[in-house]
Protein backbone atom coordinates (compact mmCIF):
# COMPACT_ATOMS: atom_id res chain seq x y z
CA UNK A 1 0.00 0.00 0.00
CA UNK A 2 1.23 3.48 -0.80
CA UNK A 3 2.63 5.40 2.13
CA UNK A 4 0.08 7.80 3.63
CA UNK A 5 0.43 11.27 2.23
CA UNK A 6 1.05 14.39 4.26
CA UNK A 7 -2.36 15.55 5.45
CA UNK A 8 -1.83 19.28 5.24
CA UNK A 9 -3.87 22.01 3.64
CA UNK A 10 -1.36 23.09 1.01
CA UNK A 11 -2.17 25.21 -1.99
CA UNK A 12 -1.45 23.74 -5.39
CA UNK A 13 1.82 25.37 -6.54
CA UNK A 14 2.02 27.35 -9.75
CA UNK A 15 4.79 25.74 -11.81
CA UNK A 16 5.53 29.10 -13.42
CA UNK A 17 6.83 30.37 -10.08
CA UNK A 18 9.62 27.78 -10.28
CA UNK A 19 10.71 28.43 -13.84
CA UNK A 20 14.05 30.05 -14.68
CA UNK A 21 16.16 30.70 -17.74
CA UNK A 22 19.10 28.32 -18.04
CA UNK A 23 21.72 28.67 -20.78
CA UNK A 24 22.19 25.19 -22.30
CA UNK A 25 25.96 25.35 -21.86
CA UNK A 26 25.50 25.28 -18.05
CA UNK A 27 24.00 21.78 -18.18
CA UNK A 28 26.88 19.51 -17.19
CA UNK A 29 27.40 16.81 -19.81
CA UNK A 30 30.11 14.88 -17.96
CA UNK A 31 31.44 14.60 -14.42
CA UNK A 32 34.53 16.42 -13.20
CA UNK A 33 37.71 14.37 -12.87
CA UNK A 34 37.48 14.47 -9.07
CA UNK A 35 34.16 13.89 -7.32
CA UNK A 36 34.83 16.50 -4.62
CA UNK A 37 36.06 19.18 -7.05
CA UNK A 38 32.61 20.64 -7.69
CA UNK A 39 31.54 24.05 -6.46
CA UNK A 40 29.23 24.35 -3.47
CA UNK A 41 26.73 27.19 -3.12
CA UNK A 42 26.03 27.76 0.58
CA UNK A 43 22.79 29.27 1.92
CA UNK A 44 23.38 29.82 5.67
CA UNK A 45 20.57 29.75 8.18
CA UNK A 46 20.75 33.42 9.08
CA UNK A 47 21.04 35.01 5.65
CA UNK A 48 19.77 34.67 2.10
CA UNK A 49 23.13 35.81 0.72
CA UNK A 50 24.81 33.12 -1.36
CA UNK A 51 28.33 32.10 -0.41
CA UNK A 52 30.64 30.14 -2.70
CA UNK A 53 32.58 27.17 -1.37
CA UNK A 54 34.11 24.00 -2.80
CA UNK A 55 32.59 20.63 -2.04
CA UNK A 56 35.82 19.40 -0.49
CA UNK A 57 35.33 22.14 2.14
CA UNK A 58 32.08 20.57 3.33
CA UNK A 59 33.67 19.57 6.63
CA UNK A 60 33.89 23.24 7.62
CA UNK A 61 30.11 23.55 7.29
CA UNK A 62 29.31 20.46 9.34
CA UNK A 63 29.66 20.10 13.10
CA UNK A 64 30.75 17.25 15.32
CA UNK A 65 27.54 15.45 16.23
CA UNK A 66 25.75 16.19 12.98
CA UNK A 67 24.23 13.23 11.16
CA UNK A 68 24.64 12.73 7.40
CA UNK A 69 21.82 10.65 5.96
CA UNK A 70 22.77 8.99 2.67
CA UNK A 71 20.72 7.16 0.05
CA UNK A 72 22.42 3.82 -0.59
CA UNK A 73 20.37 2.86 -3.64
CA UNK A 74 22.34 1.46 -6.56
CA UNK A 75 21.63 2.49 -10.15
CA UNK A 76 20.98 -0.42 -12.48
CA UNK A 77 21.94 -0.27 -16.19
CA UNK A 78 18.30 0.37 -16.97
CA UNK A 79 18.24 1.40 -20.66
CA UNK A 80 17.82 -1.07 -23.51
CA UNK A 81 17.66 -0.60 -27.28
CA UNK A 82 15.78 -2.84 -29.66
CA UNK A 83 13.18 -3.13 -32.37
CA UNK A 84 9.49 -3.86 -32.69
CA UNK A 85 8.36 -6.86 -34.72
CA UNK A 86 7.63 -4.38 -37.53
CA UNK A 87 11.29 -3.38 -37.53
CA UNK A 88 10.85 0.06 -35.98
CA UNK A 89 13.36 1.17 -33.35
CA UNK A 90 12.40 1.18 -29.69
CA UNK A 91 14.17 2.41 -26.57
CA UNK A 92 13.26 1.14 -23.12
CA UNK A 93 13.92 2.83 -19.79
CA UNK A 94 13.10 0.74 -16.74
CA UNK A 95 10.82 2.20 -14.09
CA UNK A 96 10.87 -0.84 -11.80
CA UNK A 97 11.11 -4.61 -11.86
CA UNK A 98 7.91 -6.16 -10.51
CA UNK A 99 8.88 -9.82 -10.88
CA UNK A 100 12.06 -11.46 -12.25
CA UNK A 101 10.61 -11.29 -15.78
CA UNK A 102 7.99 -8.54 -15.42
CA UNK A 103 8.74 -4.82 -15.47
CA UNK A 104 7.14 -1.39 -15.64
CA UNK A 105 8.97 0.72 -18.23
CA UNK A 106 8.97 3.80 -20.39
CA UNK A 107 9.11 3.11 -24.12
CA UNK A 108 10.16 5.52 -26.85
CA UNK A 109 9.38 4.74 -30.46
CA UNK A 110 7.83 6.36 -33.50
CA UNK A 111 4.50 4.73 -32.61
CA UNK A 112 3.53 3.21 -29.27
CA UNK A 113 3.57 -0.59 -29.43
CA UNK A 114 0.16 -2.22 -29.08
CA UNK A 115 -0.77 -4.61 -26.30
CA UNK A 116 0.34 -8.12 -27.22
CA UNK A 117 3.11 -6.97 -29.55
CA UNK A 118 6.64 -8.32 -29.24
CA UNK A 119 9.86 -6.35 -28.76
CA UNK A 120 13.35 -7.67 -29.54
CA UNK A 121 16.22 -6.12 -27.58
CA UNK A 122 19.93 -6.01 -28.31
CA UNK A 123 21.56 -8.90 -26.49
CA UNK A 124 18.82 -11.38 -27.41
CA UNK A 125 16.00 -10.77 -24.93
CA UNK A 126 12.41 -10.66 -26.10
CA UNK A 127 9.47 -9.03 -24.35
CA UNK A 128 5.73 -8.86 -24.90
CA UNK A 129 3.62 -5.80 -24.11
CA UNK A 130 1.03 -6.77 -21.50
CA UNK A 131 -0.63 -3.40 -21.01
CA UNK A 132 -0.29 0.17 -19.75
CA UNK A 133 -0.20 1.84 -16.35
CA UNK A 134 -0.48 5.58 -16.90
CA UNK A 135 2.60 6.71 -18.85
CA UNK A 136 4.32 3.34 -18.36
CA UNK A 137 4.18 0.02 -20.24
CA UNK A 138 4.04 -3.42 -18.65
CA UNK A 139 6.55 -5.77 -20.31
CA UNK A 140 7.02 -9.50 -19.77
CA UNK A 141 10.50 -10.76 -20.69
CA UNK A 142 11.65 -14.23 -21.69
CA UNK A 143 14.65 -14.03 -19.33
CA UNK A 144 15.60 -12.80 -15.87
CA UNK A 145 15.66 -9.03 -16.31
CA UNK A 146 18.12 -8.22 -13.51
CA UNK A 147 20.79 -10.45 -15.02
CA UNK A 148 20.11 -9.31 -18.57
CA UNK A 149 20.40 -5.63 -17.67
CA UNK A 150 23.68 -6.14 -15.85
CA UNK A 151 25.15 -7.66 -19.00
CA UNK A 152 23.44 -5.74 -21.80
CA UNK A 153 21.90 -2.64 -20.23
CA UNK A 154 23.14 0.92 -20.70
CA UNK A 155 23.67 3.48 -17.94
CA UNK A 156 20.39 5.47 -17.83
CA UNK A 157 21.85 8.94 -18.23
CA UNK A 158 19.17 11.65 -17.93
CA UNK A 159 17.63 13.08 -21.13
CA UNK A 160 19.42 16.41 -20.73
CA UNK A 161 22.83 14.69 -21.08
CA UNK A 162 23.08 14.72 -24.85
CA UNK A 163 25.53 11.92 -25.44
CA UNK A 164 25.62 8.15 -25.32
CA UNK A 165 26.67 6.54 -22.08
CA UNK A 166 30.36 5.65 -21.79
CA UNK A 167 32.21 3.01 -19.80
CA UNK A 168 33.19 5.57 -17.17
CA UNK A 169 29.55 6.36 -16.43
CA UNK A 170 29.14 2.91 -14.85
CA UNK A 171 31.33 4.15 -12.00
CA UNK A 172 30.65 7.91 -11.96
CA UNK A 173 26.85 7.78 -12.25
CA UNK A 174 26.91 5.86 -8.97
CA UNK A 175 27.67 6.92 -5.41
CA UNK A 176 30.70 5.36 -3.75
CA UNK A 177 28.38 3.94 -1.07
CA UNK A 178 25.76 2.46 -3.43
CA UNK A 179 24.53 -0.87 -2.07
CA UNK A 180 20.96 -1.90 -2.94
CA UNK A 181 20.19 -2.18 -6.67
CA UNK A 182 16.92 -0.69 -7.83
CA UNK A 183 17.32 2.92 -8.97
CA UNK A 184 17.16 4.06 -12.58
CA UNK A 185 18.49 7.52 -11.77
CA UNK A 186 21.29 8.42 -9.40
CA UNK A 187 20.73 10.25 -6.09
CA UNK A 188 22.97 12.94 -7.50
CA UNK A 189 23.83 14.89 -4.35
CA UNK A 190 25.77 11.83 -3.26
CA UNK A 191 27.93 11.79 -6.39
CA UNK A 192 30.16 14.51 -4.86
CA UNK A 193 31.41 12.30 -2.02
CA UNK A 194 34.48 10.08 -2.25
CA UNK A 195 35.82 7.68 0.37
CA UNK A 196 38.46 10.15 1.56
CA UNK A 197 35.92 12.91 2.27
CA UNK A 198 33.62 10.50 4.09
CA UNK A 199 36.56 9.33 6.20
CA UNK A 200 37.53 12.92 7.09
CA UNK A 201 33.97 13.73 8.12
CA UNK A 202 33.81 10.61 10.29
CA UNK A 203 37.08 11.46 11.99
CA UNK A 204 35.77 14.96 12.78
CA UNK A 205 32.75 13.55 14.61
CA UNK A 206 30.15 13.66 11.83
CA UNK A 207 28.09 10.48 11.92
CA UNK A 208 26.33 8.85 8.97
CA UNK A 209 23.50 6.43 8.32
CA UNK A 210 21.68 5.31 5.16
CA UNK A 211 18.12 5.06 3.92
CA UNK A 212 17.15 3.55 0.58
CA UNK A 213 14.96 5.25 -2.03
CA UNK A 214 14.95 3.65 -5.46
CA UNK A 215 14.69 6.61 -7.83
CA UNK A 216 12.29 5.86 -10.68
CA UNK A 217 12.25 7.07 -14.27
CA UNK A 218 9.17 9.10 -13.38
CA UNK A 219 11.48 11.67 -11.81
CA UNK A 220 12.28 12.95 -15.32
CA UNK A 221 8.68 13.20 -16.49
CA UNK A 222 7.11 16.70 -16.53
CA UNK A 223 4.76 17.46 -13.67
CA UNK A 224 1.17 16.81 -14.68
CA UNK A 225 -1.76 19.05 -13.76
CA UNK A 226 -3.35 16.29 -11.70
CA UNK A 227 -0.16 15.91 -9.65
CA UNK A 228 -0.11 19.62 -8.90
CA UNK A 229 -3.77 19.55 -7.95
CA UNK A 230 -3.72 16.36 -5.87
CA UNK A 231 -0.37 16.77 -4.15
CA UNK A 232 0.63 13.24 -5.17
CA UNK A 233 3.73 12.28 -7.12
CA UNK A 234 4.81 9.07 -8.83
CA UNK A 235 5.43 6.41 -6.19
CA UNK A 236 8.95 5.36 -5.25
CA UNK A 237 10.02 2.55 -2.95
CA UNK A 238 11.73 3.48 0.32
CA UNK A 239 13.33 1.71 3.26
CA UNK A 240 13.88 3.64 6.48
CA UNK A 241 15.27 1.30 9.12
CA UNK A 242 15.16 1.27 12.89
CA UNK A 243 18.84 2.26 12.95
CA UNK A 244 18.02 5.45 11.07
CA UNK A 245 15.22 6.35 13.45
CA UNK A 246 17.45 5.81 16.49
CA UNK A 247 20.25 7.88 14.96
CA UNK A 248 17.91 10.77 14.13
CA UNK A 249 16.46 10.85 17.64
CA UNK A 250 19.94 10.70 19.22
CA UNK A 251 21.17 13.49 16.94
CA UNK A 252 18.36 15.86 17.89
CA UNK A 253 18.72 14.99 21.58
CA UNK A 254 22.40 16.02 21.54
CA UNK A 255 21.65 19.22 19.61
CA UNK A 256 23.06 18.02 16.28
CA UNK A 257 21.56 18.47 12.85
CA UNK A 258 20.10 15.88 10.51
CA UNK A 259 21.70 16.63 7.14
CA UNK A 260 19.92 15.00 4.20
CA UNK A 261 22.20 14.18 1.27
CA UNK A 262 19.71 14.83 -1.48
CA UNK A 263 16.02 15.36 -2.08
CA UNK A 264 15.57 11.58 -2.18
CA UNK A 265 16.74 11.27 1.43
CA UNK A 266 14.51 14.19 2.40
CA UNK A 267 11.50 12.54 0.78
CA UNK A 268 12.24 9.21 2.45
CA UNK A 269 12.70 10.66 5.94
CA UNK A 270 9.71 12.95 5.78
CA UNK A 271 7.54 10.15 4.38
CA UNK A 272 8.52 7.90 7.28
CA UNK A 273 7.51 10.72 9.64
CA UNK A 274 4.13 11.35 7.98
CA UNK A 275 2.32 10.04 11.05
CA UNK A 276 3.93 12.71 13.24
CA UNK A 277 7.03 10.90 14.50
CA UNK A 278 9.78 9.18 12.53
CA UNK A 279 9.11 5.45 12.39
CA UNK A 280 10.71 2.56 10.49
CA UNK A 281 9.01 2.07 7.15
CA UNK A 282 9.36 -0.13 4.08
CA UNK A 283 7.01 0.51 1.19
CA UNK A 284 6.11 3.19 -1.32
CA UNK A 285 5.74 6.93 -0.99
CA UNK A 286 3.91 9.37 -3.24
CA UNK A 287 4.60 12.35 -0.96
CA UNK A 288 4.84 15.66 -2.84
CA UNK A 289 6.81 18.14 -0.71
CA UNK A 290 5.99 21.66 -1.83
CA UNK A 291 5.93 25.15 -0.26
CA UNK A 292 3.87 25.15 2.91
CA UNK A 293 5.11 21.73 3.99
CA UNK A 294 6.10 21.47 7.67
CA UNK A 295 9.41 19.58 7.87
CA UNK A 296 9.65 17.16 10.80
CA UNK A 297 13.09 15.57 10.43
CA UNK A 298 15.58 17.37 8.17
CA UNK A 299 17.63 20.35 9.39
CA UNK A 300 20.03 20.90 6.47
CA UNK A 301 20.10 19.75 2.87
CA UNK A 302 22.84 18.95 0.37
CA UNK A 303 21.44 18.98 -3.14
CA UNK A 304 22.26 19.55 -6.79
CA UNK A 305 20.61 22.16 -8.99
CA UNK A 306 17.31 20.90 -10.38
CA UNK A 307 15.21 21.26 -13.51
CA UNK A 308 12.95 24.31 -13.86
CA UNK A 309 9.37 23.83 -12.62
CA UNK A 310 10.21 20.37 -11.22
CA UNK A 311 8.96 18.68 -8.07
CA UNK A 312 12.56 18.54 -6.80
CA UNK A 313 12.98 22.30 -7.09
CA UNK A 314 9.65 22.74 -5.29
CA UNK A 315 10.95 20.53 -2.47
CA UNK A 316 14.04 22.71 -2.10
CA UNK A 317 11.86 25.83 -2.14
CA UNK A 318 9.66 24.32 0.56
CA UNK A 319 12.75 23.68 2.67
CA UNK A 320 14.27 27.14 2.44
CA UNK A 321 11.65 29.47 0.95
CA UNK A 322 10.73 30.09 -2.68
CA UNK A 323 12.15 33.62 -2.89
CA UNK A 324 15.52 32.64 -1.39
CA UNK A 325 15.89 29.53 -3.54
CA UNK A 326 14.93 31.20 -6.81
CA UNK A 327 17.33 34.05 -5.99
CA UNK A 328 20.07 31.47 -5.38
CA UNK A 329 19.32 29.85 -8.74
CA UNK A 330 19.62 33.20 -10.49
CA UNK A 331 22.96 33.69 -8.71
CA UNK A 332 24.09 30.23 -9.82
CA UNK A 333 23.23 31.00 -13.45
CA UNK A 334 24.95 34.39 -13.32
CA UNK A 335 28.09 32.89 -11.76
CA UNK A 336 28.19 29.97 -14.16
CA UNK A 337 27.57 27.04 -11.84
CA UNK A 338 27.13 23.65 -13.50
CA UNK A 339 23.59 22.28 -13.40
CA UNK A 340 21.80 18.95 -12.94
CA UNK A 341 23.11 15.42 -12.37
CA UNK A 342 26.82 15.91 -13.09
CA UNK A 343 26.76 19.54 -11.95
CA UNK A 344 27.60 21.48 -8.80
CA UNK A 345 25.88 21.36 -5.41
CA UNK A 346 24.20 23.44 -2.73
CA UNK A 347 24.36 23.27 1.06
CA UNK A 348 21.17 24.73 2.51
CA UNK A 349 20.40 25.30 6.17
CA UNK A 350 16.87 25.75 7.50
CA UNK A 351 16.11 29.46 7.93
CA UNK A 352 16.21 30.96 11.41
CA UNK A 353 12.69 31.38 12.76
CA UNK A 354 12.38 34.65 14.64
Amino acid sequence: MTKAREQQSLQSPDAADFDFALPPELIAQAPLTERTASRLLYLPAGSDDCREWRFDQLGALLHSGDLLVLNDTRVVPARLFGRKASGGKVEMLLERILEPRLALVQLRSSRSPAEGSELNFEGGAKASVEGRQGPFFLLRFDTDLHAFLETHGHVPLPPYIERDDALGDRERYQTVYAKHAGAVAAPTAGLHFDEALLARLKSSGVKSVAVTLHVGAGTFLPLRAEQLASGRLHAERIVVGEDVCRAVVATHERGGRVVAVGTTVTRALESAAAGGALQPFTGETDLFIRPGYDFRVVDALITNFHLPASSLLMLVAAFRGTAAVMSAYRYAVEHRFRFFSYGDAMFIERPVVS
